[in-house]
């Protein structure tokens, strides 16, 4: 038995003779909104599959072991992950594959995205490129797994059938993924009895209580096969309302209204309105879940008043996901309950005369703009890789990052680049990390990204010289307004305005020469005007001039491709609400912005007094 990141991992005696039948490797995946099972890492399985053994019908804090998880929980009974800021509930599975596969060994497969950080694949595909690694296959077509791109292991590249787009790879060693013995199903029975005991009366274990009680209701009613009806012979009316549960994990209101019609419903719950067929198992089913549920009037005993859940805005004691799950958990069991109408977020504060707007105190101007060629290029890859390298003539035994190759040997990319000072068996280590690499390694990712004169390890992040974006041409315009953000009554607001107009794509992006798209521009940006809010602008406004608040890319949550995106520093775009998760009140945004901003190396330190 060991410990390792906060979690303890059993390993399996040989004294014991375990067959390789009898042992199966444990991923536990979530369900994104393009409806693909995304693997969490090694170390939140393990953390799960820790707290699985001590309760089978427990909630999993994902935050005990990967901060950047901390708003979600997960509920082993009912098999949903849970964001606790927004509502959100997603479906998660426990999936099983052999000892000998990726996730087994703690093999991890990579693409390098528009950002230059590293994306792994989803297990199956992960699983299905190492076995053809193994077998020492030359190139591997995912086809058949509904991807049209080809991957070639010798310069270890995805190319895109469609668009001929190449993109790195790699292969990377990571913590194996638990190992369980028995013989266990590929899909495993679930959710299990209902749990005992006292619950906890603290505020987290109540909302996440009623998301396992609102998720099993969910999940019983898809066994049933209702049917719609008109009045019944007691003449009974009714009133329908028809709530949808969002499935964007950035968060969006959890309940909105959808139609409203009269008749008589039986105090029952209904998938799809009545029309849809029973489905044994919904975890496995991609897409919106609806829940149209109403309570019939003559059914309420006499005295009872219809209990009204008012507490949608946030505005009240309970929170919003938690006043939405106890409406549907009400009508679940029968009670009588008037669901008020799902609130809009407030995007916008009230009408503001110009005359309104100041400058932020501290900050020169109130206005930027970018150009094509705002920011100077860097020299020749040599130079840039000489600059922050130092050559090591003894050179350890272990694995260049970049080509998976042995540092004792040669660069994978020798034949591919050719450079008169470097040679491909030649090693480096960068500066402050002290991390090593191939110099030609170095060189061919220099040569993939955005050839600013800056570096960034592949390993640790850490950015040498100052990094750029590719962030089209357009401006920002920041002042202050005379309205408060909820959580900050004694301050005034800062906004941003972000406009960028659509255009051609120049080299730097992914299709040169093709147009893109720029949608929902002018986007208004809020922060509050305080000492740190002034603080996060001024490091907003340095991250516009390197080009780092935009990109061009794939849009996350509408699948559109070459239109602006955000380039991982989230803005909150929401005034005076926080039902979308894009709003205030947030205790931790602004500490959070300053780390997203710092990964981008503009941190404190290149502030000037």
């Amino acid at each position: 038995m060991g410990q390792i990141a906060g979690f303890v991992y059993h390993s399996v005696s040989p004294l014991y003779r375990v067959s390789p039948a009898d042992l199966l490797v444990v991923v536990w995946e979530w369900l994104n909104e393009h409806g693909r099972w995304r693997p969490y890492s090694a170390a939140v399985c393990h953390h799960i599959e820790n707290v699985l053994k001590g309760d089978a019908r427990g909630t999993v804090v994902l935050g005990q072991v990967d901060a950047q998880l901390s708003p979600y929980v997960i509920d082993l009974q009912s098999m949903h992950q849970f964001r606790q800021d927004t509502g959100t509930m997603r479906p998660v599975q426990r999936n099983f594959y052999e000892p000998s596969s990726a996730p087994g060994k703690g093999v991890v497969w990579e693409w390098e995205n528009d950002n230059g950080s590293w994306t792994p694949y989803d297990m199956e595909i992960c699983v299905t490129i190492q076995n053809a690694y193994e077998k020492q296959h030359p190139w591997l077509d995912l086809t058949s797994l509904g991807f049209c791109y080809l991957i070639d292991f010798n310069s270890m590249s995805q190319t895109n059938r469609q668009s001929q787009r190449k993109r790195r790879l790699r292969r990377r060693m990571d913590l194996a993924y638990p190992l369980i013995m028995g013989s266990i199903p590929k899909s495993q029975s679930w959710p299990v009895g209902a749990s005992s005991g006292q619950p906890c009366s603290c505020q987290q274990c109540i909302l996440v209580n009623s998301t396992r009680a609102a998720s099993n209701a969910i999940l019983a009613s898809q066994r049933r096969k209702l049917y719609g009806g008109t009045a019944g012979s007691n003449g009974a009316t009714g009133t329908l309302s028809v709530v949808r549960q969002s499935n964007t994990f950035a968060g969006t209101s959890l309940w909105s209204p959808a139609s409203a019609s009269s008749g008589t419903n039986n105090n029952n719950i209904s998938v799809g309105g009545g029309q849809a067929k029973a489905e044994q198992n919904n975890l496995n089913r991609p897409g919106t879940q609806r829940i149209s549920m109403g309570t019939a009037r003559g059914a309420i005993p006499p005295g009872v008043p219809a209990l009204p859940v008012k507490n949608l805005t946030g505005s009240g004691p309970v929170h919003p996901a938690l006043a939405g799950m106890t409406g549907i958990l009400m009508c679940a069991a029968g009670l009588p309950v008037c669901l008020t109408r799902a609130p809009k977020p407030i995007l916008h504060p009230p009408p503001i005369n110009k005359s309104d707007m100041k400058p932020v105190p501290g900050i020169n101007g109130m206005r930027r703009k970018t150009k094509k060629k705002h920011l100077r290029r860097g020299k020749n890859p040599e130079d840039v890789v000489r600059r922050y390298t130092e050559r090591i003539k003894v050179v350890p035994d272990e694995d260049c990052t970049i080509c998976m190759e042995r540092l004792v040997t040669s660069s994978g990319y020798e034949g591919v680049l050719q450079h008169k000072g470097i040679k491909p068996e030649l090693v480096g280590k960068l500066g402050k990390c002290g991390h090593m690499y191939h110099l030609l390694c170095l060189v061919a990712m220099y040569n993939n990204g955005n050839k600013d004169g800056s570096l960034q390890c592949p390993t640790c992040k850490t950015i040498y010289g100052e990094k750029t974006g590719t962030q089209p041409p357009g401006k920002m315009e920041y002042h202050v307004i005379p309205h408060c953000l909820p959580g900050y009554a004694d301050s005034k607001t800062i906004r941003i305005v972000y406009d960028i107009p659509a255009g051609i794509q120049t080299n730097e992006h992914p299709n040169p020469g093709k147009k893109f798209s720029a949608r929902g521009f002018p986007r208004h940006c809020y922060l509050p005007d305080n000492e740190k809010g002034r603080k996060v602008l001024k490091l907003l406004i340095m991250a516009w001039d390197r080009r780092l608040i935009f990109t061009i890319g794939t849009s996350s949550t509408t699948g559109e491709s070459d239109t602006v995106v955000w380039n991982e520093i989230h803005h909150k775009t929401e005034f005076g609400s926080n039902l979308t998760g894009h709003g205030y009140p947030d205790p931790n945004y602004l500490d959070n912005v300053l780390t997203e901003l710092l990964a981008q190396g503009v941190g404190e330190d290149n502030l000037k007094d």
